[in-house]
């Protein structure tokens, strides 16, 4: 009786341990996923990038495009080109493709990062602005301010769907604290003169 009690306390251990190891590896694959987001403009206005579309890797280049500073959560993250190896969510804040660069008219600029615990979690206070904070961009070593104007979540399904505005904008996007179904969006516009 005792050996057939250590049996199945084994292979019910044994049944936990494989589910436990799914569900984590499942959970990273989605959470990589996140991030490689379509992104929709929902009025008609889209300029389209003047940047040449030919991929090249930058493996290792060691410079900077920018920065993100948001003071009111302590954040301040360099940036790196769309091309380049360091621009991921593992190790930075990412330009998201889809980014028109601040230094075009009317430009939209995606950026993502992590959410939760961990040291690559650099938005993981992102729900703590509110309306009127400010964050500072510095691309290309010209000083962008930009003001949250809203937030919202969206279903986490691979796209981003926001207003575009007839002005500069900087979105960005996060897993949901709250709702692990849920993308978060901060929407800023660039602040007048």
């Amino acid at each position: 009786m005792l050996k057939n009690s250590i049996y199945c306390l084994f292979i019910i251990t044994f049944f936990l341990l494989a589910c436990f190891i799914i569900y984590n590896n499942l959970k990273i694959s989605q959470t990589t996923k996140d991030y490689s987001l379509n992104i929709k403009y929902i009025l008609h206005y889209q300029k389209e990038s003047t940047t040449d579309n030919k991929i090249t890797d930058i493996k290792n280049k060691e410079e900077t495009i920018g920065k993100l500073t948001i003071k009111k959560l302590f954040l301040e993250k360099d940036l790196y080109d769309i091309n380049n190896i360091k621009n991921n969510v593992e190790e930075n804040v990412t330009i998201l493709k889809g980014s028109i660069s601040p230094d075009k008219d009317n430009s939209i600029m995606f950026l993502a990062a992590h959410s939760g615990t961990g040291k690559q979690a650099f938005f993981k206070n992102l729900n703590l602005l509110e309306k009127n904070d400010v964050v500072e961009l510095i691309y290309k070593e010209k000083k962008y301010l930009y003001i949250v104007e809203n937030k919202w979540e969206t279903k986490k399904d691979g796209n981003i769907e926001v207003p575009k505005y007839n002005k500069k904008q900087l979105i960005l996007t996060t897993c949901s604290p709250n709702n692990e179904d849920k993308q978060l969006i901060i929407n800023c516009t660039i602040k007048e003169s």
